[in-house]
């Protein structure tokens, strides 16, 4: 069994952006998307000892998972779940970059610079597991920090990127060692004079509600959500709380949603993986469909919204692929239409 140090090691000069630590198997690296082996099988006292060396406090002989940032030499922070499954304690690790990328490296639509500019609001990164939708938050947020000077205070489980305070003062804290709970720490957020939260996951009705609470107060909110493209990302703040409510959140939403980006990442032809983006820059027209419930209508209100930065998944998947950065099939396999992208993709 290779040292936990060396394993981390050896995943970060390969590119690795996931490590799987399971039973029976190798060590699997996710390497622009695809997993390999990496090793002999490991035993489950292997796994055991991994998950000791990271967590050598805590009793992990009970059911349970246990989530945690730690920092290996190098240094390359990672952010760790250990879990337990029939077969006995596996774990997944998440490699962060050691520094935090500068918003134009990433490749977003050129109006998602604006963003840090704002002064209120809601902001919304979704995407899928892997998508980069950290990534973006932290250069997002890097970004106001070294332009304007305010209060940023995260709420985080665990603390992924570190920030070097510039003309921000940062409060980053971590559930579980900083707060007992995101419901706690999230009640306690807007007694901390801050003027930009960063909420990690709006995961159930409370941290929604009080993210919306924020936005509406005059706080620049940004927040993450597992959906796919803007309209999803619409229905499922409001379809959270109960049908009663629901016409008062979609007017609060109306009103203090700005933008939502929603990213994945595809399979360059050359190598590595490159973001694809939709970008819904919210104006009235989309502030009215959303008032009205009329969600199906914001895709094709994106298509005619161009002038205020906005754009479609789609759109951005045929530019890139008519910059030959991404084949035809994975423009076809990545699109909301298929049968579209593939008449694009014949006809380029």
């Amino acid at each position: 069994m290779l040292p936990l140090n060396e394993l981390i090691a050896q995943a970060r000069e390969s590119r690795t952006s996931d490590i799987h630590l399971c039973p029976g198997l190798p060590a699997r690296f996710r390497v622009d998307g695809d997993l390999q082996d990496f090793g002999a099988p490991l035993t489950a006292e292997d796994t055991l000892a991994y998950a000791q060396e990271m967590l050598p406090n805590v009793d992990l002989s009970g059911a349970g998972e246990w989530d945690l940032a730690i920092t290996f030499p190098g240094p390359v922070r990672c952010r760790v779940n250990i879990f337990r499954q029939r077969l006995g304690l596996s774990a997944a690790i998440r490699l962060l970059s050691e520094r935090i990328p500068d918003l134009d490296e990433l490749g977003l639509p050129p109006a998602v610079s604006k963003i840090p500019d704002m002064n209120r609001g809601l902001v919304l990164v979704t995407g899928e597991t892997g998508s980069g939708k950290s990534t973006t938050l932290a250069a997002l947020l890097d970004r106001v920090n070294h332009t304007k000077p305010c209060h940023i205070v995260t709420m985080e489980d665990p603390i992924e990127y570190i920030y070097t305070p510039d003309k921000c003062v940062i409060s980053q804290r971590e559930v579980g060692l900083h707060t007992e709970s995101y419901a706690n720490g999230l009640r306690a957020v807007l007694r901390e004079d801050p003027d930009v939260i960063l909420i990690g996951e709006m995961r159930d009705l409370d941290t929604i509600e009080t993210a919306l609470t924020a936005a509406e107060t005059g706080h620049l909110v940004f927040a993450t959500l597992h959906v796919g493209s803007a309209a999803e990302t619409v229905d499922r703040v409001v379809t959270v709380f109960p049908a009663a409510r629901q016409q008062q959140i979609r007017l609060q939403l109306s009103t203090t949603l700005m933008a939502v980006l929603s990213q994945q990442l595809l399979p360059r032809k050359t190598s590595g993986r490159v973001c694809a983006c939709e970008l819904m820059m919210v104006n009235p027209a989309i502030r009215n469909l959303i008032r009205e419930g009329k969600t199906p209508q914001i895709a094709s209100t994106l298509s005619t919204s161009a002038s205020d930065g906005s754009l479609t998944m789609d759109n951005c998947i045929l530019n890139l692929y008519r910059k030959q950065v991404i084949s035809a099939e994975t423009a076809r396999l990545a699109a909301r239409d298929p049968e579209v992208m593939r008449r694009n993709t014949m006809m380029g």
